[in-house]
């Protein structure tokens, strides 16, 4: 998809409807979540982890989310979750949660 995008953090998303969900990320896209929050896409966003460390299951769901999803633009106008929707992107991502103890 022509950019990189390395996950160092994992953060948690409000939605409007009052659901959360964990969302492995970076701080660009961390960025682009308060400005979702601003512009009343979600709810709110939080920083749980920062940092976390870079094991295979990391880089399966970073090859993933680079496969997958890219970093909108400033100007977006609606916010697009990036969670796992195969069997090996779900285990990957279960996995980097369970590693961090954060869910």
């Amino acid at each position: 998809m022509g950019q990189v995008i390395n996950l160092d953090l994992i953060q948690e998303i409000m939605q409007n409807d009052g659901s959360t969900y964990l969302d492995i990320s970076n701080m660009t896209m961390n960025g682009r979540a308060e400005l979702a929050a601003i512009r009343g896409y979600i709810k709110e966003v939080r920083i749980i982890q920062l940092n976390i460390p870079h094991s295979t299951a990391l880089a399966t769901y970073e090859q993933y989310v680079n496969e997958n999803f890219t970093i909108p633009p400033e100007k977006f106008t609606k916010w697009i979750p990036w969670l796992p929707n195969d069997e090996t992107s779900k285990a990957a991502y279960q996995t980097v949660i369970s590693e961090n103890h954060v869910g």
